[in-house]
């Protein structure tokens, strides 16, 4: 778990704190997005990612959530599942294009992790493939 908020503070230029509650973020999504199996795979992989989770500010969802489920509906995935997340990382004084900063950082890590497999299934939620 260090070595990914080392890489985010590193690659995406952020302190500690904005590294940990940006990566909880992406990680809430992603345990909320992925059958309970499949999340059990992205724990093992990364040991303590839970208490990432909690690192996350919380009700980084609520209008941005909503309309986040609306986007969703119409089928703008990406953009429903990306955009619950702004009000998150505005909370961590981060604004939405971090995100963008983020995903590959995470992306890469569950690679080097987990393998490609793992890195697909999760990339499925944070880029909507």
């Amino acid at each position: 778990m260090m070595e990914l908020v080392q890489q985010l503070i590193a690659g995406a230029g952020v302190d500690q704190q904005q590294a940990e509650g940006g990566a909880g973020l992406l990680f809430g999504l992603v345990k909320e997005q992925l059958s309970s199996g499949d999340f059990a795979k992205v724990a093992e992989a990364v040991p303590g990612v839970e208490s990432l989770i909690g690192a996350a500010p919380s009700g980084g969802g609520g209008l941005g959530g909503l309309l986040g489920g609306v986007a969703s509906a119409l089928g703008g995935k990406e953009l429903g599942n990306l955009a619950s997340l702004a009000g998150g990382f505005s909370q961590l004084g981060l604004d939405a294009g971090m995100i963008g900063k983020f995903v590959p950082i995470v992306l890469g890590f569950l690679q080097n992790q987990g393998g490609d497999g793992l890195a697909a299934l999760v990339g499925k939620v944070l880029q909507g493939d």
